[in-house]
C-alpha cells in the first residue's frame, strides 16, 4: 500500500475507533506489524461519550460526539463548527447492530437504531464518495425472512451504488476471534465496477489461537498491563458464563455483556477488558476510558482492527486499479 494516492475518509458511528484504526494503519497487534494505510479520516461521529473519549485519547484527530441525526439536521447549534464534509473519497459506518443481532430483541426496522443506517445514506448522498463500507451482525441477513436487508440494500441502491455484500468471519484474517460480520460496499456506479471481497488468508487449521493470542496474561496481575482488569461477576445462568478454550479463536466479544463476560479456561476468573481487546486484535497501547465495563462494551461495540485493516487493503487495489483507468 504504497501508492502515493491518499483516500478523504469519513467515519460514521465510529465508536472507540476500531474500523478507523484498521483503515488507518500504522500499528501492531501480536507482534505482527500492520502498515500505515493511504486513508485519511477527515471527520468521526459517535454518540457514545465514553468511546468518544477513548477514540479522542488514542487518534491525532477529534471525534464530533453528538447523534448523527442531529447534525444531519443542525440541531445542535454548539457543534456549528463540526458539520459533515461536503465531499468525500470514503464512508465507513458500523451503524448500530443490537437490534439486528441473534443476541438481541431483534427489533430490526422497529426501532430507533435500526434505521440509523438512514442517517449513512444521508450522508452519501451529501458527500457523494467513490465507495461505502458499512458493517454489521450475521443476524441483519435474516431478520424478517432477509426484508430487512433487501430493503437496505434497495435504499442504499437509490443513490446510484452497485452494492454487494458478503457474510466474512475474523478469523480467516488473523484475529484470533470467531467473529461473523456482514459487510455491505457500495461503488459509485459512474465510475467504479461492483467490489469483489477479499478471501481470507488463513485457513481453519492456521486460525490464531486464544492460548497464541493471551497466554501470557493468564498468570499476571491486575494492572500488569492498562485494561487488564476483570469483571468479577459470578457464575450465572445466561450468556457469557462457559469458558473459553485455549487452543481455539476466541467467541464473539459482545458489547452487552452485563459483567458475563466468557471465563478464562483456567475458569479462575473472567477475561480481562485487555484480553479481550487482544481477541479483537486491538493493540495493547490502544487503551480504553473510563473503566472497565466501559471498555468491555466499547470493545465488543468495536470491528476488529485487523481484520478492518486487511478489508482497507483490499479496498485501497482496488480504488487505484479501477481509478486509474479513468
Amino acid at each position: 500500500m504504497q501508492q502515493a494516492k491518499t483516500y478523504k475518509t469519513i467515519s460514521m458511528f465510529a465508536g472507540c475507533g476500531g474500523l478507523d484504526l484498521g483503515f488507518r494503519g500504522g500499528f501492531k497487534s501480536l507482534d505482527i506489524k500492520y502498515t500505515k494505510t493511504n486513508f485519511e479520516i477527515i471527520w468521526s461521529n459517535d454518540i457514545d461519550k465514553n468511546a468518544c473519549l477513548t477514540y479522542r485519547k488514542n487518534f491525532d484527530h477529534n471525534i464530533v460526539c453528538a447523534d448523527i441525526r442531529d447534525l444531519l439536521e443542525n440541531k445542535n447549534k454548539n457543534l456549528f463548527n463540526e458539520f459533515i464534509p461536503s465531499q468525500a473519497d470514503i464512508v465507513l459506518g458500523g451503524f448500530p447492530c443490537q437490534d439486528f443481532s441473534h443476541a438481541g430483541k431483534r427489533k430490526g426496522l422497529d426501532s430507533d437504531r435500526g434505521t440509523l443506517y438512514q442517517a449513512m445514506a444521508e450522508v452519501i448522498k451529501k458527500t457523494k464518495p467513490k465507495l461505502f463500507l458499512a458493517e454489521n451482525v450475521k443476524g441483519l441477513l435474516t431478520l424478517n425472512s432477509g426484508d430487512v436487508i433487501r430493503q437496505i440494500i434497495k435504499d442504499f441502491e437509490k443513490l446510484g451504488y452497485n452494492i454487494t455484500y458478503k457474510l466474512l468471519t475474523t478469523a480467516d484474517f488473523e484475529v484470533p476471534q470467531k467473529r461473523e460480520r456482514v459487510l455491505i460496499v457500495g461503488t459509485r456506479k459512474d465510475i467504479l465496477p461492483v467490489f469483489e471481497f477479499p478471501a481470507g488468508i488463513l485457513s481453519e487449521e492456521c486460525w490464531v489461537s486464544l492460548g497464541e493470542a493471551i497466554g501470557d496474561l493468564e498468570n499476571k496481575q491486575e494492572g500488569y498491563l492498562n485494561n487488564h482488569f476483570w469483571s468479577k461477576a459470578k457464575k450465572n445462568k445466561g450468556q457469557g458464563n462457559n469458558a473459553v478454550i485455549r487452543n481455539q479463536p476466541g467467541p464473539t466479544m459482545r458489547a452487552e455483556h452485563h459483567g458475563n463476560i466468557e471465563f478464562h479456561w483456567n475458569k479462575k476468573r473472567r477475561l480481562s477488558a485487555r484480553e479481550a481487546a487482544r481477541i479483537q486484535s486491538f493493540p495493547d497501547d490502544f487503551i480504553f476510558y473510563p473503566s472497565t465495563s466501559s471498555a468491555y462494551k466499547q470493545i465488543g461495540n468495536a470491528v476488529p482492527p485487523v481484520f478492518a485493516w486487511h478489508i482497507a487493503n483490499s479496498i485501497n487495489k482496488f480504488l487505484n486499479l479501477n481509478m486509474e483507468k479513468k
